[in-house]
């Protein structure tokens, strides 16, 4: 177990190294920089000169670069270009919303999902079956902003039973107006409900056909005792990798979510680090979804492992 912890956080710890090495590079590469996007059309040589010099532009890369990377490592994230306020000052107030958001749809989409895939499978080729085989479908294929446009006509323009927009003041939690959570949750649940539903019915599925349920139904046991005692248990190994995995993918995917319903989160931040050249705070993000996705891997490893001993860790 020690052996195996070591190696993985060793691995993380590389990975995001990658990732801020490659962000870094990526951004270097790109005409323009945080001083040319904060003079805009009236910059001259001059001036730019000057905005590069006070924000540390004019420093070689390889400097910036390691400058940045010692401060991570003491826990400072660096001040954003754009502002000056502290990086991880800015992160903070705008992860609560994004972990507000994801947890709302994660808890709701997910027994959500699970139980329609308990029910699909149960009710194998019937109506119910071939409806939600549809709905998942259409689900998997639509990318977020489709989805989430679809909704705000629907439910916002149409019916006008939810507002289209998730904006709020600053500094004010999206507590004070729930409502503004649920289409950007809904969209967030799209996919996620399309994978996790149809990983659940095939597994469960494919344990009622097993010997062992033949057997445990010819000794007489109910056929609800069999599925949910014996046939579901077994079908969710799978299903809860697909879980856990989809942790890190629910970050990256509120980067368009919250884009489509102007929610003030991450991905909202990150978008206007990439316009900005906000290279700290760009860096910052990148390596929070990193490692979003790179822990709901280790976490759906150990889940795995701890439900099927047989698997072991690796």
């Amino acid at each position: 177990m020690a052996r195996f912890f070591i190696v993985r956080i060793s691995l993380i710890l590389v990975t995001l190294l990658f990732v801020s090495a490659s962000i870094f590079a990526m951004t270097e590469v790109l005409s323009g920089d945080a001083a040319t996007a904060a003079l805009g059309q009236g910059r001259t040589d001059e001036n730019l000169e000057a905005m590069r010099k006070k924000l540390g532009l004019d420093d070689p890369p390889h400097v910036r670069y390691l400058n940045w990377l010692g401060g991570v490592v003491q826990g400072d994230l660096g001040e954003s270009l754009r502002d000056g306020q502290p990086v991880g000052g800015l992160v903070l107030a705008r992860l609560g919303n994004s972990l507000l958001l994801a947890v709302f749809a994660f808890v709701v989409g997910v027994p959500t999902a699970v139980a329609v895939g308990i029910l699909t499978a149960v009710k194998k080729d019937s109506l119910i079956d071939r409806l939600f085989s549809v709905v998942s479908l259409v689900a998997i294929s639509l990318p977020e902003f489709v989805t989430g446009v679809v909704l705000i006509i629907i439910f916002a323009t149409t019916l006008g039973w939810l507002p289209s927009s998730s904006l709020i003041q600053p500094g004010t939690s999206p507590l004070s107006r729930p409502e503004i959570l649920i289409l950007p949750a809904m969209t967030l649940m799209g996919v996620l409900f399309a994978y996790i539903m149809r990983m659940t019915r095939a597994n469960v599925i494919e344990e009622l056909d097993t010997d062992y349920v033949r057997t445990a139904t010819l000794k007489g046991l109910s056929y609800r005792r069999v599925v949910f005692r014996h046939a579901v248990p077994n079908a969710m190994l799978p299903t809860i990798s697909v879980i856990t995995i989809n942790i890190g993918w629910m970050l990256g995917g509120l980067i368009i979510v919250e884009s489509v319903f102007a929610y003030p989160g991450l991905g909202r931040l990150l978008l206007t680090s990439i316009e900005t050249r906000d290279t700290p705070l760009l860096q910052a993000l990148a390596l929070i979804l990193a490692a979003a996705y790179a822990i709901s891997n280790l976490i759906a490893d150990l889940s795995y492992a701890a439900l099927n001993p047989r698997v072991g860790l690796n």
